[in-house]
């Protein structure tokens, strides 16, 4: 816990330190990362780590690469295409003594978006489950599509909106459950003119097949930056399991996210 602390602190100089250091164009990349759907091509990094999981105390640690593509449909429409590939090692999870790790199922999402929305920002389109895990434990190996909507409000330096999606499988492997999966993430950030943010999000997964919902809070604090001429966002905060099926909760955990932004 000391050495958390201590990493955690050094972690919150720097992104303070180059909250300060950004150019004045920061304001206007912050504004867009905190909208999903933005007209903005990034490359995000999301590392989560979680200890205290369960009975065995098991950790588990995720690396989301999660790149981020609108594309120009007509003068009236954007499409916004988001991946979700996790890279996952896991220790005790599934039995003490046990260690998995590669890639998990992808989740794949395809955003129609009008460009002009003055009041409202918002999003609708399908989102699909690609069973690509590497490992047995970490893939449904099911394919799965449904439909995913984004909404969300910006005025005066916040963002207020929220996330959905609902997969249910369609092909796959007999031996395997079906999957019946719903996806919330309500979300509110803070931007001040530096490109320094401070922000939550709640991120509610539900199976319906297992009566099962996993419920996190994600606290974040955030700075635009460049690393050389490369502009990038810096995001760290604690992760707080809310709630989690019986013998799957976590004890704690936290997040680092590295975004490349590769502006127009």
């Amino acid at each position: 816990m000391k050495n958390f602390r201590k990493y955690t602190l050094v972690l919150l100089s720097f992104v303070l330190t180059q909250a300060g250091m950004a150019q004045d164009n920061a304001a206007e990349l912050a504004k867009k990362l905190a909208n999903p759907i933005a007209s903005l091509i990034s490359v995000p990094f999301q590392n989560n780590t979680d200890y205290g999981i369960g009975n065995n105390n098991g950790t588990k640690n995720t690396l989301n690469i999660q790149p981020v593509i609108p594309i120009s449909i007509n003068d009236d429409w954007n499409m916004i295409t988001r991946a979700i590939v996790p890279v996952v090692t896991q220790y005790n999870i599934t039995g003490e003594n046990t260690k998995q790790s590669g890639l998990a199922d992808a989740v794949v999402s395809a955003f129609f978006s009008p460009k002009n929305s003055e009041n409202l920002t918002w999003g609708v389109g399908p989102a699909l489950l690609l069973p690509i895990g590497t490992n047995d434990f970490l893939t449904t190996k099911k394919f799965g599509v449904g439909p995913t909507a984004v909404a969300l409000k910006q005025s005066n330096g916040w963002t207020l909106g929220g996330l959905i999606n609902q997969i249910w499988s369609v092909a796959g492997s007999s031996e395997r459950s079906n999957v019946s999966q719903m996806f919330v993430q309500p979300f509110v950030v803070y931007n001040w003119p530096s490109g320094a943010g401070l922000g939550a999000n709640m991120e509610w997964t539900q199976d319906w097949k297992n009566s099962k919902g996993t419920l996190w809070l994600n606290p974040t604090l955030s700075a635009v930056t460049s690393l050389g001429k490369q502009k990038t966002q810096v995001v760290i905060g604690p992760r707080l399991n809310l709630a989690a099926p019986d013998g799957a909760k976590a004890d704690w955990g936290w997040r680092a996210v590295l975004i490349f932004l590769f502006p127009k």
